[in-house]
């Protein structure tokens, strides 16, 4: 098991601009793809963004594309989550999660944060 914690969530008004961080131990962070997804009250969880294991390569959700970066540093065992031009839709709990394949499937992730809250005013 690995130990995820997030952190860098907050309030913002709508077109700012939030770095989230999730910071992992417990197990080899570099051999895992990591990835955030977000909740909204009263829907599912749903993806944001993944990242494979060495960084090469990322995947988004259409939502977020373009304006939301996924970034890793190994020496830091770390995930980030750079986030802009942020809209009130965005308004959610951000959790990072880690897997050994990269998938964009929540129920295929085996470890999770506790999760972050954002919050955009509009």
């Amino acid at each position: 098991q690995v130990l995820l914690v997030e952190s860098g969530g907050g309030l913002v008004q709508a077109g700012g601009s939030l770095r989230l961080s999730c910071a992992a131990s417990g197990r080899t962070f570099s051999s895992y793809a990591m990835g955030w997804f977000r909740q909204a009250p009263g829907k599912e969880r749903e993806f944001v963004a993944v990242i494979s294991w060495n960084g090469a390569r990322t995947y988004y959700a259409g939502s977020v594309k373009g304006r939301f970066t996924i970034s890793r540093d190994i020496a830091k065992n770390t995930v980030y989550l750079q986030m802009n031009s942020l809209k009130a839709e965005d308004t959610a709990v951000y959790y990072c999660a880690s897997n050994r394949v990269l998938t964009t499937t929540p129920s295929d992730f085996d470890s999770w944060g506790q999760g972050t809250q954002v919050t955009v005013s509009s």
